[in-house]
């Protein structure tokens, strides 16, 4: 039975993750913008670097009431591990945003939304038949979404698409930690080491100086104090909370907001097959959280 107060405290993160979802579906445009001028690692690089200089203050100020009293975890591990798997997935999907369209990026990184329940059968837990239902739903979207007339799909569409299982471990780990360490000193550490990693691999294998970086200054900043300092934060906070089937269902969201944020800032249009793509892709993100149990 779910109580007046937890109701309250699962609808406030509810509220908390439909920000973070309309935060990064705009992201998506910021992402695309910035590659004018920088290249994929650089542009991570600083933005996740802002987002880390932006909470640093907040991870000494604010007390997180962790109430979880289970075995304890490393804040430090935890860093390392969920640092290392956003470095990946950050990575992966910003190469693959150089080579398709914001749009087209929001709905086939919406896909880690079904990843997540499949990833769990290696951990045993079930799936029920709506997820595998709008798995096969899914891939047909991405088929009218992504595969051009000759039969091939984009190298972007591709990367996107591998970034997706990445995220995928992303939420999974996002969802373990959050209850177990200081979700805003997880979230600077995990911030630090992939602006690091990134600014520091950009040195070598990227060519760009201080005008690049004031021509995607905007981007920058959006994504450095919006898409990271926020609504990474807001996501670490409110999966502590929130239903895990409503999270899912409001996370996958994004893709229709980088869909209207390409379409009104980059004048990006779908044809009519890729509209009907986008439109499978998010019914099935959504069919397949239909029956989830609900967790109170």
């Amino acid at each position: 039975m779910v109580t007046k107060t937890e109701h309250k405290f699962s609808f406030g993160s509810e509220l908390l993750l439909v920000l973070a979802a309309v935060v990064w579906g705009f992201a998506f445009v910021a992402q695309k913008a910035g590659m004018d001028s920088l290249g994929p690692l650089a542009f991570n690089g600083i933005r996740f670097l802002i987002g880390t200089i932006t909470l640093i203050p907040f991870a000494f100020f604010i007390k997180d009431n962790n109430s979880y009293s289970g075995p304890k975890t490393s804040l430090v591990k935890a860093g390392l591990i969920s640092g290392s798997v956003l470095f990946l997935a950050a990575t992966i999907q910003q190469f693959g945003i150089v080579f398709t369209t914001a749009g087209n990026a929001g709905f086939i990184t919406s896909i880690y939304v079904i990843l997540v329940p499949m990833i769990g059968l290696l951990f045993k837990q079930r799936v029920n038949i709506q997820t595998w239902i709008g798995a096969i739903i899914v891939v047909i979207g991405l088929y009218f979404l992504s595969v051009r007339e000759s039969l091939s799909i984009s190298s972007g569409d591709l990367l996107v698409l591998g970034s997706a299982f990445v995220w995928a471990v992303q939420v999974l780990l996002a969802s373990y930690y959050s209850i177990r360490v200081n979700v805003i000193k997880l979230a600077v550490i995990q911030f630090a080491l992939t602006g690091t990693l990134s600014l520091i691999i950009s040195l070598f294998v990227e060519n760009y100086n201080f005008n690049n970086i004031y021509d995607a200054l905007w981007p920058l900043l959006y994504g450095g104090f919006m898409s990271v300092a926020l609504a990474f934060t807001l996501q670490l906070i409110a999966q502590k909370k929130a239903n895990p089937a409503h999270a899912a269902i409001i996370l996958s969201t994004e893709s229709v907001f980088a869909a209207i944020g390409g379409w009104l800032i980059l004048n990006e249009k779908l044809t009519p097959t890729e509209t009907m793509g986008a439109l499978l892709m998010f019914s099935g993100v959504m069919l397949s959280q239909i029956g989830k149990k609900k967790t109170s």
